[in-house]
This record gives structure tokens, C-alpha cells and sequence, in this order.
């Protein structure tokens, strides 16, 4: 991933809520089509410009070919603001980051993984293959001409994630319903938009189930899916972190953190 500054400058008088306005719109339209990663985009006042550093996917994520009809018009906005398009810097490549599918690479993945936890901030959409996030927007818009949905879920996830990890309040096993069982609301809306992947990239899409408890290792090793109660364990993980796969129902997960440390 690289990190990206935009700078912003205004072309004529205009206020400062107009311009707040309007570059925050944008900010908010391109993570929703998964050209900039995170949720905070601190916003650096100058004299007639502004600058905010940003983390991509890809060191073009910012080129016009990616953008989605809302971005379009939100660029507009800033037209209308008196906010001239935003001058593209990149800084460089982020230490700290995963190395991110490219756009020549998008579509050779024998399947891919709707995937995510509250520690990542890269796409939640992965190549099964080599386990690399795949940027949202090489990818047709999932609903309403973007990927806000596959957003808003991967917000939600992490948020009941990083709650039962936490473990220090009664959400913790609601939450931890939301992540970890087929029924719940959170795993019926990811696993629709997975098949909504699947049905746009023409590419075997799995969902991540998580999984924590059990009794043992052993009865962790018996388990079956849970959607169709078929036998869906490998002979070997994959990535480390999946024990299980099942190809019907299109799920994968992992042996209970738990038991796999005792």
C-alpha cells in the first residue's frame, strides 16, 4: 500500500464550511469505492490550500479510471465550492502494509475470501490463492455504484470484533454471535454480498466464519459445516488460518483460537 498526499487550493472566495464540506465528501466517496483505506483523514489548513495523507491501495488508486459515479460528482462539488481538483502526490510505500492484488493480476484467482479483522484496514476482499487483499475497485461497483455495502459490513465486523476481543462488557457475546454464527444478521448480509462478488467476478467467493470456544481439539476437528452439515475439513490449512472449507456453502474457518492453544 502507499501512502498518497491530496492537496486542495481554492480558485476564488468561498467559505470555510463550503470547502469542509466538499473535500470531506470526497474523502468519504472514495473509501466508499476502496480507493483510500481507514475511517480518520486528518485535514492540514494552509493559506488558500489544504493537504490530507491518505493510505491507498496502490499508487494510482487515485487515477480517474477508478472512480465511481458518486466520486464524479462529488468532485464536481468541489467545483461548485470554489475547490479546484486535488493535486496527486505519492510519498512512497507504507512500511507497515500488505502488498495489495495489482490490476494486471485481478481476475487470475482460482477464488477469493470476504475476510477481516479489527487489526486490518486493507480490503476486506482476498485472493484465495496467495491471501493478498484485492483492491474494491478493480472489481464492478457491488450495489448503488460503488462498494459502500462491503464497507459499511467490514465496518460492523471489526467493530463487533475488536468488542469481543476486548471481553470486558455483556456485548461481548452478541457480538461475538454476529461474527461466529450463520445465523445472525451481520453473517446473512456479508455472505449476500459475497455471492454478489461471486456473481459480478465469475469467481468462487468464500466467506470468513469466525470461530472461538469448543470443548476440545478433537471435537474442534469433528466439526461440520454449519449450513449444511457436510464435511468441510482440509487435510491442510490454508494461509494458516483456514482448517475448514466448504465448497457447497461457500464458507471457510478456522479452528477455535482457543484449542489451538491449549
Amino acid at each position: 500500500m502507499y501512502v498518497v498526499e491530496l492537496q486542495f487550493e481554492c480558485f476564488d472566495n468561498t467559505t470555510m464550511d463550503a470547502v469542509e464540506k466538499s473535500i470531506n465528501g470526497l474523502l468519504d466517496a472514495l473509501r466508499f469505492n476502496g480507493q483510500i483505506l481507514g475511517r480518520e483523514f486528518p485535514i492540514i489548513i494552509g493559506e488558500g490550500e489544504f493537504r490530507v495523507r491518505l493510505i491507498c491501495p496502490e499508487s494510482d488508486s487515485m487515477h480517474p479510471q477508478y472512480h465511481s459515479a458518486y466520486v464524479k460528482v462529488c468532485l464536481q462539488r468541489l467545483t461548485e465550492a470554489k475547490v479546484l481538483a486535488p493535486k496527486v502526490r505519492v510519498l512512497g510505500q507504507d512500511l507497515n502494509s500488505e502488498q495489495t492484488v495489482s490490476h494486471q493480476e485481478t481476475g487470475q484467482s482460482s477464488w477469493q475470501i470476504l475476510y477481516t479483522t479489527f487489526v486490518h484496514s486493507c480490503s476486506p476482499l482476498r485472493c484465495g490463492d496467495t491471501f493478498r487483499p484485492i483492491p474494491l475497485y478493480h472489481n464492478p461497483p457491488t450495489l448503488n455504484g460503488d462498494h459502500k455495502a462491503i464497507i459499511k459490513w467490514q465496518t460492523e465486523w471489526q467493530a463487533c470484533d475488536e468488542i469481543q476481543m476486548a471481553g470486558a462488557t455483556q456485548a461481548e457475546h452478541a457480538t461475538l454471535k454476529e461474527i461466529s454464527d450463520v445465523s445472525s444478521y451481520l453473517f446473512r448480509r456479508g455472505w449476500d454480498l459475497r455471492g454478489r462478488l461471486e456473481y459480478l467476478t465469475k469467481i468462487p467467493t468464500y466467506y470468513y466464519l469466525y470461530r472461538i470456544g469448543g470443548e476440545s481439539l478433537e471435537a474442534e476437528k469433528q466439526r461440520r459445516c454449519p449450513r449444511c452439515d457436510g464435511d468441510w475439513k482440509l487435510e491442510k490449512p490454508l494461509h494458516d488460518i483456514f482448517y475448514f472449507k466448504c465448497d457447497d456453502c461457500r464458507i471457510v474457518s478456522n479452528i477455535s483460537w482457543d484449542q489451538l492453544k491449549s
